[in-house]
């Protein structure tokens, strides 16, 4: 009896590691979520507001994406690419939300984009998006 006890609970644990694996792995995929396309900007596009993202940008994101946001930032590792963040071409969506959630989550295993949640207090995100909005085309998706 005490046997088949065992084989049950190494059954168990062997289960429960390997759910555990599951997760973790699903946790750490980066790139925006699909339903970052509706979660919409709490914080309201002003003269603030895109100031504070201003100074968010040049601390986190510059180095890589540039001053301007051309994506020709000093300190980008070699080979990443930083994409222009000025035009209205978006590779991993163009939402606000969408861009929230790349910019939480980083934006995939081919990429040098890294992930700030936890790094990155949430509404300094989307200051930085309103900030980008503000160097982009007028027309783009929100």
């Amino acid at each position: 009896m005490r046997r088949v006890s065992r084989l049950f609970m190494s059954g168990v644990v062997l289960a429960v590691a390997m759910l555990i694996v599951a997760f973790t792995a699903h946790a750490q995929t980066r790139g925006a979520a699909p339903a970052g396309k509706t979660i919409k900007n709490p914080v309201a596009s002003t003269p603030v507001s895109i100031t504070a993202g201003a100074a968010g940008y040049k601390k986190y994101c510059a180095f890589c994406h540039g001053v301007t946001g051309k994506g020709d930032g000093p300190l980008a590792p070699k080979d990443a690419d930083p994409p222009d963040l000025t035009d209205a071409a978006w590779d991993h969506g163009s939402t606000d939300g969408e861009i929230f959630a790349l910019m939480q989550n980083g934006a995939g295993t081919d990429s040098k984009m890294v992930a700030f949640k936890g790094k990155m207090p949430d509404q300094d995100m989307w200051h930085i998006i309103n900030f980008l909005r503000s160097l982009g085309p007028k027309d783009a998706k929100r």
